[in-house]
């Protein structure tokens, strides 16, 4: 396969934005400066075969091994996460199940999140525990004393968000990783919501990072994957395991489109992120918003750690929120919306909310206001800033009866909003 352009020792020269826009490349034949797509399944095999391993993860044998695009995007991957080496997968989840499926064994415990993706929380309260005998503990990732608590000594695995889905909860990555590795356990960290340049775990001290492709990295809601990043000796037993085993691979056409959607990641998120501070500080001036949380807004209860922990390079771009008022009231305020589109995903090109009720199980974990009144789970796109506040301002009116009509927030529901 010819070289990576540029190479390693050149990459580590570069910064974030430089390499968004060439890490992974490739000169082929064709000279294309990208990467071309390549929808070969299988590869021609030297003269002699004899010495190829039928299951070996270099690429040249077999797509479901690895593709020509796939190495592509891992190799970008690993040079924006500081990584020594990545496996890209067909879906968050598929990336998600991939190390828990690798590195997790019948008898051993792992540590999760109480506030977390839902897929990770099926993961852990269905089909792992009642199918393969691992026991889950649940706990509060921003109480340390309470992590510690929960370690045991056949704890292999702690399960955390940088920024959690949905409440926004933020984890110190740093402070967690010391605990787990105390009591020689692998720590993994969902970065979804914290996608580089803006946050690296491993250079905080986790063991593994976790991304849905599908979300910021891909940035245009056309292509779905998911990546694991990490030590080689972590990451060789996921390829070998989830991807040759269990054919669990990304389609090289969605690696190449991810590939593509990655160029524009740190400018994008410059973007994104000034977008959500200006809108929360305008949803948290509003009496007919109930409450708000936002790492940005000093009242959010880890608003000092995530100033310290993400460097001053902004929050993220996802806020929770409820205006006042019944769960019909939340489903009439979307309705109301015209720029903002109703939709699940997060990280787009276009702004989405989802309205999620009261019910379901992970709900049972979630702060009071979250539990009362439900939330709505905003990602801010990249539209004008002023146009999207102008949707929200309008939405509203319309569904209050206008601005004067909204009555008094209930302040003390706001500092245990996450």
């Amino acid at each position: 396969m010819p070289a990576s352009r540029p190479d390693r020792r050149h990459a580590e020269t570069l910064s974030s934005q430089s390499l968004a826009v060439h890490g992974g490349n490739r000169l082929d034949s064709t000279q294309a400066l990208r990467t071309p797509l390549v929808m070969a399944n299988s590869y021609q095999l030297p003269e002699d075969p004899s010495e190829i391993s039928w299951s070996a993860t270099a690429p040249g044998l077999y797509t479901r091994n690895s593709g020509v695009n796939q190495v592509a995007l891992e190799e970008k991957l690993v040079a924006l996460e500081h990584g020594e080496e990545a496996v890209a997968l067909a879906s968050g989840v598929a990336a998600l199940h991939a190390v828990f499926f690798t590195h997790v064994r019948v008898g051993d415990h792992v540590l999760v999140s109480d506030v977390t993706y839902e897929a990770t929380w099926r993961l852990w309260t269905e089909l792992l525990p009642g199918r393969y005998g691992i026991e889950a503990t649940f706990v509060d990732v921003s109480d340390l004393d309470a992590v510690r608590a929960a370690m045991r000594p056949n704890t292999r695995l702690v399960c955390i968000e940088a920024i959690a889905n949905p409440t926004t909860k933020v984890a110190d990555v740093r402070a967690i990783a010391g605990i787990a590795h105390e009591n020689d356990a692998i720590l993994m960290v969902d970065s979804t919501f914290t996608p580089p340049p803006f946050f690296r775990p491993l250079d905080h001290g986790a063991d593994l990072v976790v991304h849905s492709l599908t979300k910021y990295i891909n940035g245009h809601g056309d292509a779905m994957g998911g990546a694991v990043i990490g030590s080689r000796e972590l990451i060789q037993p996921i390829k070998a395991d989830a991807m040759v085993d269990v054919g669990g691979i990304i389609s090289p056409f969605n690696a190449w489109q991810i590939q593509r959607g990655s160029v524009t990641l740190p400018l994008r998120l410059g973007q994104h992120f000034a977008s959500a501070q200006a809108i929360a500080e305008f949803l948290a001036s509003d009496p007919r918003i109930e409450y708000i949380t936002y790492p940005g807004l000093p009242e959010h209860p880890e608003h000092e750690l995530a100033r310290r922990q993400f460097g001053g390079a902004g929050f993220g771009g996802m806020i929770a929120f409820a205006v006042r008022g019944t769960p019909d009231t939340q489903n009439r305020f979307v309705a109301e919306l015209r720029l903002i589109t109703s939709g699940f995903s997060l990280g787009h090109d276009d702004s989405l909310i989802v309205h999620v009720g009261t019910e379901g199980g992970r709900v049972a974990t979630y702060p009071e206001p979250f539990r009362r009144f439900g939330h709505l789970r905003l990602s801010v796109g990249l539209e004008d800033t002023a146009d999207l506040i102008a949707d929200l301002a309008a939405a509203l009116d319309r569904t209050f009866g206008g601005p004067e009509a909204g009555g008094t927030r209930d302040e003390g529901a706001l500092g245990d909003a996450a």
